[in-house]
């Protein structure tokens, strides 16, 4: 049965992702220094602190302006880095803006190569890349970026801020429907509960967890 049900799953994700509305861009505070940034495209998470900006993905390319507004409403530091949590330009499209701008864009290998296939601006391709895990250590955070495979896509990654107890999940998490799972670019739905399982083992009953798409949530948000 649960074989039978992957086709369908697959394709009402699908449909589901292509309908839900986009919110007004609205920028939300989670906890120490960390914010969301929600509205058109992915959830974007925001770090703040002395150490400067660390940010997880951007959204499109016409909204950058207005998402760089937000984050110098919370912070006067620069953005230095971004981590994009997979390759959908509803997640990357701001790439090339902040590309040029100076931020070092860092990314699992197989985002770096469905980019470069798809022809993307050089200046918008990540210019560091992991295979699967990276470390960031800034802002009092001690921010763990770990790849989870043939999730949502073949290049997802998640990235967990140990101090603040806060995972952000890229669409492996959609919150509140279902997810939209990439099958052409390496995705199955085998690997989004493989990623939810390993979610679930680091996560508490305090954990704030970021999907990708929807409200932020905890570990009783992802079970459901």
């Amino acid at each position: 049965m649960y074989q039978t049900l992957k086709p369908a799953l697959i394709g009402a994700a699908a449909l589901l992702a292509a309908v839900v509305p986009a919110a007004a861009q609205e920028i939300t505070v989670v906890k120490d220094g960390i914010h969301v940034i929600m509205g058109k495209g992915g959830n974007i998470g925001v770090s703040s602190g002395p150490d400067g900006g660390f940010m997880i993905d951007d959204q499109f390319a016409p909204a950058t302006e207005a998402i760089l507004g937000k984050i110098k409403s919370v912070t006067d530091q620069p953005v230095r880095f971004l981590v994009n949590t997979h390759h959908h330009r509803d997640h990357t499209g701001g790439n090339e803006n902040l590309g040029k701008a100076g931020v070092l864009i860092f990314a699992h290998d197989n985002v770096r190569a469905r980019l470069l296939a798809s022809d993307a601006p050089a200046s918008s391709l990540p210019v560091v890349t992991f295979s699967d895990t990276t470390t960031f250590n800034m802002n009092g955070q001690t921010i763990h970026v770990f790849h989870t495979e043939a999730a949502h896509t073949d290049g997802d990654a998640m990235i967990l801020f140990r101090e603040a107890n806060v995972i952000h999940m890229g669409d492996t998490f959609f919150n509140g429907f279902y997810p939209f799972i990439d099958s052409k670019s390496g995705g199955s739905v085998d690997g989004v509960f493989a990623a939810i399982d390993k979610v679930l083992s680091l996560a508490d009953a305090n954990t704030v967890i970021i999907p990708g798409h929807g409200p932020i949530g905890d570990r009783d948000d992802l079970m459901a």
